[in-house]
């Protein structure tokens, strides 16, 4: 499941100073993109390296969107916005090719499997969207409690962990926390039968560990939107719904889940 586009340079409607403006610091973007994946192998050696180099390109990606976000908010020249918006989509897609072929290479069902058909994953489409039209986002499951959170060290991870974990007993509905398509339905990992879901902002969100998955690849869904049911299949000590954001649908590209939801208006406590 390769990225599905690149960032292009039309360079129509911005005028001669502003589209080579743009061009070059979309080079400059996908060249330092490059230049640290190159060098992904020589720092610290091998996958240590490799994950050091992944996480200053998931940290440049956030802090290219955070000056996005202010040009807006400062109502910058659409021109400026533009230029930092394409910044942004460069680094993603370096981000994106690096992971995606890291994840074929080591046969990550979500770059070789996505669908499920061949771990012969049982998802059927039973799900629909909600009665009643309700937030636009919403937390990812109910009457829940907080464990293990993101960035947390321990035994059980070989890093970090890199989501937030809902304690819930095992056959708990699990929703969408946003309207989006289903991109992942899938097992065979670590993290047992999971859903991943893209949204309009270009992020991804996963739902893993489910006894059950509700929803079939390339199916929309809405805000609050059952995905499958939680459960304690793949590397787990017991039921809990382990909820992840990221900025491709790779491993490695995550980031702090709570605080992205609060950008959404949805306040998730114990």
């Amino acid at each position: 499941m390769r990225r599905e586009h690149h960032a292009r340079l039309p360079l129509t409607r911005l005028g001669a100073v502003t589209g080579v403006v743009v061009l070059l610091l979309t080079l400059a973007a996908a060249a330092a993109a490059a230049a640290a994946a190159a060098g992904a192998a020589g720092d610290a050696g091998g996958e240590d390296g490799f994950r050091k180099a992944t996480a200053r390109s998931v940290r440049a990606h956030e802090q290219a969107r955070r000056h996005v976000e202010r040009l807006r908010a400062e109502d910058a020249h659409p021109s400026e916005i533009k230029a930092a918006e394409r910044r942004r989509k460069a680094l993603r897609a370096a981000l994106w090719d690096r992971l995606w072929a890291a994840a074929k290479a080591s046969g990550d069902p979500v770059a070789v499997d996505p669908s499920g058909h061949a771990g012969r994953c049982a998802a059927r489409d039973r799900s629909r969207p909600p009665e009643r039209p309700g937030p636009s986002w919403t937390a990812p499951t109910r009457d829940y409690w907080l464990t293990a959170g993101y960035a947390d060290r321990g035994a059980r991870w070989a890093h970090r962990h890199t989501g937030q974990d809902f304690a819930v007993p095992t056959g708990t509905p699990v929703y969408s926390v946003g309207p989006g398509t289903v991109r992942v339905t899938t097992c065979g990992d670590g993290f047992g039968r999971q859903v991943v879901v893209r949204h309009p902002d270009g992020y991804f969100t996963q739902y893993a560990h489910l006894s059950r998955i509700d929803v079939r690849t390339g199916r929309r869904v809405a805000a609050g939107q059952r995905l499958g049911l939680s459960g304690a299949t793949g590397n787990v000590t017991g039921p809990h719904l382990h909820f992840e954001v990221r900025v491709t649908p790779y491993m490695g590209s995550a980031v702090s889940p709570l605080p992205w939801l609060r950008r959404k208006e949805v306040d998730v406590t114990d």
